[in-house]
Parts: structure tokens; C-alpha cells; sequence
């Protein structure tokens, strides 16, 4: 449930941010196609599929870069929305590596 929610929260983030918020250019960038591969993990993570929230951890840190990168070197609302990015990205990362953690196969049954 957190990461299904931080996860459209974040996509939610990327079309506000790139098209409304703080976009680079007036009237927005293509850099809100940045939502996009955001959708990939979507179906697999609302669906609980282990092997989706494996992959994603690891898929969820390109965003935290940027958000790092941004935050360092943007100013006003976009340094701020790359915080927020830096946040949600790392709540979904905790939340991911928690969920493979409980559902993975007993090493009883081995």
C-alpha cells in the first residue's frame, strides 16, 4: 500500500513538476515523459508481485539521483520538488525492500 501510493504520488510529482510547478521552459518540457517509465512497476506493485518490487528498488534510486542532482542545483519551487522527489523515491525504496523482505519463500520449505 505505501509503495503503490508513493509511486503515483512520484508520478503524479513528475507531471506537475515538468508541465504546471516548475517547469524549465514556460508552457513545459518534455521532461514530463520522465512519468512515463514510472508506469512500468505500476501494474506489477498494485498487483503485490514480489519479483516487480525487486526490480523497482532498484529502477526507484535513477530517481533519487535526480532529485539529488536537482536539488543541488535548481533554485526555488524546483529545488523543493526535487526534495520532495528525494523523499518519495526513498519511502517507496523502504517500502519495496520491506514488502520482497515479508513475502519472501520460507527457508524451512527448503
Amino acid at each position: 500500500m505505501g509503495a503503490a501510493s508513493t509511486l503515483i504520488a512520484l508520478i503524479l510529482l513528475s507531471l506537475a513538476w515538468e508541465t504546471i510547478l516548475a517547469p524549465l521552459k514556460p508552457g513545459g518540457t518534455l521532461l514530463m515523459l520522465k512519468a512515463v517509465p514510472l508506469l512500468l512497476p505500476l501494474f506489477g506493485i498494485l498487483r503485490g508481485k514480489r519479483y516487480t518490487y525487486q526490480w523497482a528498488c532498484m529502477f526507484i534510486l535513477l530517481y533519487f539521483t535526480e532529485g539529488v542532482v536537482r536539488a543541488w542545483s535548481d533554485t526555488g519551487l524546483s529545488a523543493k520538488l526535487a526534495g520532495l522527489e528525494i523523499v518519495l523515491s526513498l519511502v517507496f525504496f523502504t517500502c519495496a525492500i520491506f514488502y520482497a523482505r515479508q513475502t519472501r519463500p520460507s527457508r524451512n520449505n527448503q
